[in-house]
């Protein structure tokens, strides 16, 4: 312990505390024995484990239909979670309306407080101000309004549908991790493209309008682009400064060896 850096011990400590918060004496082991189980069986362990203090975090990204499915089969009425920067793609707005429409989805939205022409008056187009501007403008537009959204709601976990394939910055995240005192379950975690693929044809259900124009990992349309030849799917966001917007950094990952 004693050997330990400021963020081992960090994460060392968040552990801890969600093991006593949790009732759960060995988050390394039950992830582990997550990582042996379906995805749905996931999900089911979630939805059981957590009750009413559990909900769904979407971006409404390229394939977000996969777990938004697969949560409200066994959930119907499970809370989702939507921060809305007010810079999305016109696309995601209307893909929004559609999934909550079809899934009938029990959307709930946040946002800043702080308005974005009031925040482009004070801080200028924070995207365009190099890695700083953008970690501030996560933290304004995504961060602060997630942290809100999980008090207020009462949330001990929530289920996300991230995936290691997806980037470099996720490839050895677990299915299930701490953060900021709650955990995060990552159902379809090991999934591969082919495997989500699948799975909304299975289902007959729609993928991200603007995949079928090149965009791979869709956020804000100021800091997303088309992957073109010879770009990872990291450097189609926050102009290849960073990969995360802040929702999925520190995340206590080290539980799965």
């Amino acid at each position: 312990m004693g050997d330990e850096t400021p963020e081992q011990k960090q994460k060392t400590e968040t552990l801890a505390t969600a093991s006593a918060r949790f009732g759960i004496d060995d988050l390394s082991g039950l992830s582990r024995e997550l990582e042996q189980k379906t995805a749905e069986e996931r999900v089911a362990w979630a939805l059981g484990k957590f009750g009413d203090r559990i909900a769904m975090t979407s971006s409404f990204g390229a394939q977000s239909a996969v777990l938004l499915h697969m949560a409200t089969v066994q959930r119907p009425d499970i809370p989702v979670i939507l921060i809305d920067t007010g810079y999305l793609f016109a696309e995601t707005y209307h893909f929004v309306d559609r999934l909550t429409k079809d899934l009938d989805l029990n959307l709930k939205i946040y946002r800043s407080e702080i308005s974005p022409a009031w925040q482009e008056a004070r801080y200028g187009s924070l995207w365009e101000q190099g890695v700083e501007g953008i970690e501030k403008y996560n933290r304004i537009n995504k961060v602060e309004p997630m942290d809100r959204a999980l008090e207020e709601l009462g949330l001990d976990a929530t289920l996300a549908g991230i995936r290691r394939q997806q980037s470099s910055t996720r490839e050895n995240l677990p299915v299930l991790a701490a953060q900021k005192g709650r955990l995060k379950i990552h159902p379809i975690i090991d999934w591969t493209d082919m495997d989500v693929g699948a799975y909304l044809t299975a289902h007959n259900l729609p993928y991200h309008p603007l995949w079928d124009d090149g965009y791979v990992s869709i956020g804000d349309w100021h800091t997303t682009t088309r992957l073109a030849d010879g770009m990872s799917p990291e450097d189609t966001r926050f102009h290849g400064l960073k990969r995360e917007c802040g929702l999925n950094e520190d995340l206590t990952e080290d539980f799965v060896i």
